[in-house]
């Protein structure tokens, strides 16, 4: 049997959708909702707490640097509303910039969320791409994937069911009351909340998934029959379960073939891309990708 429907053009994997939210878009409330009743798995916020106005590094994808990354909500304030006002909605960053946070700090934010949503929050973390940004943060910037390793250390101990200290390089915690806990409880080597790691394909990218988080979040998802093979030999190499690995492909501009192409690699959830838009327009796109959502 095809996976695809030539009439509907259904998907069966999850579809959760990001967006930049800003001062100028949908609100975070009336989106959720939204997502909700139209059957949308998820919820995923980008984050930049800043963009300085004279910085040097270029933008990803070329040209000019798009107006809402200086204007987007906090993911964590945002998420919340969102929470707020579901029950059934997955809730999630893409990413956070880990480095650029007190991660006891954080890790107080991360817990609360997950508990108070009921356990329905994915962390999604990353590197960083802005030289300047990561800078105003004291980020030293060849540094940065280990510093985020060590903090993710410090936030797996204090998300522990008992007291646990860490020392790190770049810091630490002694063994401490610290609640709430995250609703998620700890599997393999991961405590905490789901974690799916953002970034490029490579050895040091897929060496961090396999020992600290569930999966990948690859933007755009290009080049995954070539890459996911290689994830997976690193995954196992790690003693870590086949079944459990989890690729969320991120930011998709979402086609059929696309989505069957996933579907084929036993991928079970994508993230697809809406306009940093006001209401109108977004609920416009969100009928769109309602196409691609299997029948409830």
């Amino acid at each position: 049997m095809d996976i695809w429907d030539s009439t509907r053009y259904r998907c069966p994997m999850r579809i959760a959708v990001t967006i930049f939210l800003t001062d100028e878009t949908v609100t975070p409330t009336r989106l959720a909702r939204e997502l909700e009743s139209r059957g949308f798995s998820g919820l995923y916020l980008p984050e930049h707490t800043h963009i300085p106005v004279e910085r040097t590094t270029p933008y990803p994808v070329g040209g000019d640097l798009p107006r809402e990354y200086g204007r987007t909500l906090d993911p964590f304030v945002a998420l919340g509303q969102a929470a707020a006002v579901t029950e059934r909605l997955a809730l999630g960053t893409g990413i956070t910039l880990v480095a650029q946070h007190d991660p006891i700090a954080l890790a107080k934010q991360i817990a609360t969320l997950d508990h108070l949503s009921g356990g329905r929050f994915t962390l999604g973390l990353g590197f960083g791409w802005n030289v300047e940004e990561a800078a105003d943060h004291g980020v030293e910037w060849r540094g940065r994937r280990e510093l985020v390793r060590d903090r993710m250390g410090l936030m797996r101990a204090l998300w522990s069911e008992e007291p646990v200290g860490y020392e790190g390089e770049s810091g630490s915690v002694r063994p401490s009351f610290a609640f709430p806990k995250p609703a998620q409880k700890p599997r393999g080597p991961v405590v905490g909340p789901r974690t799916l790691v953002g970034g490029a394909a490579g050895p040091r990218l897929f060496a961090h998934i396999a020992e600290y988080a569930d999966g990948w979040l690859p933007i755009g998802g290009r080049g995954l029959g070539e890459s996911l093979p290689v994830l997976r030999s690193v995954w196992t190499d790690a003693g870590r379960d086949p079944a459990a690995l989890q690729v969320v492909p991120y930011a998709v501009r979402p086609t059929p073939g696309k989505l069957a192409h996933y579907a084929e690699l036993g991928i079970e959830e994508t993230v697809v891309q809406l306009p940093p838009a006001g209401e109108a327009e977004v609920l416009r796109v969100l009928d769109e990708y309602a196409g691609f959502l299997e029948p409830r």
